[in-house]
């Protein structure tokens, strides 16, 4: 039976996360959910998906406080080709540096930097808080279903603009283009939240559960 895990590193509560999994997971017949923050259970799982609330060098500090969580982690998505999906921070760490507080290094597998939002019109408070609709740049089985002008739910201060275009899957316009979604070869991540994103953030879900890069 196949198995993904949500990685569980004190980061933000993942109990809304984890029922839309579960739920989407029943519904496709895509096996089994959980969460962990157990190296053993990451190196097993079929999927992997990284959320995080916050700051990313806080984020990106916390991840390694778990002896060999990242390690896992890294070992079984660049190896392994194993399917991983980020959420909200755990995408933004897919950058190669982070520029929040201080410069903080990524994961630097979609290349870029995270920078702070800038609106072109000064009255567009930041963070970007509430529901903002998509904009779908290349086509992606994570995006089966999914199209132009339906909305997502987004909370954040900072965007990952990334160096090559063919790898922002997705953007919004806050006063200038935020990417949405990003990707490249067995790797996804969502700015939004997809579990508090409604008929769009279930598709998602569903969708990278039964994706097979």
């Amino acid at each position: 039976m196949s198995l993904t895990v949500l990685v569980d590193y004190d980061s933000g509560n993942l109990h809304s996360a984890e029922k839309a999994f579960q739920r989407m997971a029943a519904e496709a017949g895509a096996g089994s959910v959980m969460v962990s923050s157990r190296p053993e259970d990451v190196a097993r799982a079929d999927r992997i998906v990284l959320p995080g609330d916050g700051a990313f060098p806080s984020c990106r500090e916390a991840l390694t406080r778990f002896t060999g969580l990242f390690e896992a982690i890294e070992e079984a998505v660049t190896h392994k080709a194993r399917p991983f999906l980020g959420i909200c921070i755990g995408m933004q760490m897919l950058a190669t540096w982070g520029r929040e507080y201080h410069d903080t290094r990524g994961f630097g597998w979609i290349p870029g930097e995270v920078v702070r939002i800038t609106p072109t019109d000064p009255s567009m408070k930041v963070p970007h808080m509430g529901w903002n609709d998509l904009v779908i740049d290349h086509p992606h089985p994570v995006l089966d279903g999914i199209a132009t002008g339906q909305h997502a739910y987004f909370v954040h201060s900072y965007h990952f603009r990334v160096d090559d275009p063919a790898h922002r899957l997705a953007h919004v316009d806050y006063g200038g283009d935020i990417a949405a979604i990003v990707g490249r070869d067995n790797v996804v991540g969502a700015q939004f939240h997809p579990e508090k994103s409604q008929t769009v953030g279930l598709r998602l879900i569903e969708n990278f559960l039964t994706w097979r890069p």
